[in-house]
């Protein structure tokens, strides 16, 4: 199989409305991913405000032979349902795709918290075992957002998995809170499939500044920057797919234009990643730990380090004429603003890291807020 996944969480919308997507654009879509080869698709009940099966039931399960493309939803574990509801949402999603069978089904989002709980007290494992005895399901498996231990835990006590979908990327590959190496080799220990979602980090390794680009640009003009990121997963061992949630058929043009006759990296372009990932390294960051001594006693309930991850990933990623505040978007949607800090100075009194807080988000409210 061809290792680039058609992800349905991002598609082309109307008037900007996630729930209005445009058939028109993605039936195209659709059909040219299918002529050059390509055969897997990924959605799931909550995609595009849950519009996300209905609009693959017109575009692709409508127009196309069934045995021609593998469908892969997820079980949506985060809205905590209760065990009797559970067979009523898989036949939900089956009825909303137009199929009989999924030929993956994913738990959705799988982490300490909701493997102990939700996972766990609906019995969800057990439906998945009986739901493929009836052919409804061909593979079991799961997605994965939390440490390496943990992730080894449940494929332990759970051996009928036979693949994972993790973030992974070749700027994350190394890094200690992501833990997207140590997850991958797991996995692979464990002798499940790897599923690649955020190849390109959210779309960050798109945008970076154009020295970093230069770089890559510099070994390869022909290629674009997403390219780099796509080709580091799928080169890896054991990869069923690597997810791209396509926009425009610009995006779908790009990605099957390299991936159609994918060759790996080679190891010239490997040391090519390593000096990118090191200048991105290199920029200067608000060394924040995330301990949050500092919102304790904020007046104005700032979440600080939240603010500080947006604006450290606004330094590496970002530029001025790419400004993204989705992240300083969620850490002030339920604290307070950059803006609003009254400059008592709680917060730095508290920091172990000697941070000069005040100054930061004040940098912060200029970044994001001007």
């Amino acid at each position: 199989m061809k290792k680039l996944g058609f992800g349905l969480m991002r598609l082309p919308v109307i008037d900007g409305k996630p729930d209005n997507i445009d058939l028109n654009t993605l039936s195209q879509m659709v059909d040219l991913y299918l002529e050059r080869g390509f055969t897997y698709f990924d959605t799931s009940y909550v995609y595009h405000n849950g519009a996300s099966e209905t609009a693959i039931r017109e575009a692709l399960v409508k127009r196309h032979d069934r045995r021609d493309f593998l469908l892969a939803s997820k079980f949506p574990t985060f809205i905590r349902p209760a065990e009797d509801q559970v067979e009523n949402i898989f036949q939900e999603q089956l009825d909303k795709c137009g199929v009989e069978y999924f030929d993956y089904y994913l738990l959705h989002n799988l982490n300490r918290e909701i493997y102990a709980t939700e996972v766990k007290d609906a019995h969800l494992f057990d439906h998945m075992k009986q739901w493929k005895e009836q052919g409804k399901i061909k593979h079991i498996a799961f997605s994965y957002h939390d440490d390496a231990a943990h992730l080894d835990e449940i494929l332990t006590e759970h051996p009928e998995v036979e693949a994972v979908q993790i973030a992974l990327n070749y700027y994350d590959w190394e890094e200690p809170f992501m833990q997207a190496k140590k997850c991958y080799d797991v996995i692979r220990k464990h002798g499940a499939q790897v599923i690649v979602m955020e190849p390109v980090k959210g779309g960050s390794l798109a945008s970076m500044n154009n020295e970093i680009q230069g770089i890559m640009k510099a070994q390869n003009p022909d290629l674009s920057i997403p390219s780099w990121a796509v080709r580091f997963c799928a080169g890896l061992d054991n990869i069923l797919t690597v997810l791209s949630g396509m926009s425009t058929k610009a995006q779908l043009d790009d990605n099957v234009s390299y991936m159609e006759h994918f060759e790996p990296l080679s190891d010239k372009e490997h040391e090519v990643l390593k000096t990118v990932v090191e200048k991105l390294n290199a920029i200067p960051t608000i060394p924040c730990t995330g301990c949050r001594y500092c919102v304790d006693d904020c007046p104005m309930q700032i979440h600080i380090p939240d603010i500080f991850r947006a604006v450290n990933h606004q330094k590496q990623f970002g530029s001025e004429g790419n400004v993204d505040r989705s992240g300083y978007e969620s850490a002030t949607r339920e604290g307070g603003k950059a803006s609003e800090c009254l400059h008592c100075g709680s917060c730095e009194a508290h920091c172990p890291q000697h941070i000069h807080i005040i100054e930061e988000l004040e940098d912060a409210a200029k970044r994001f807020e001007g």
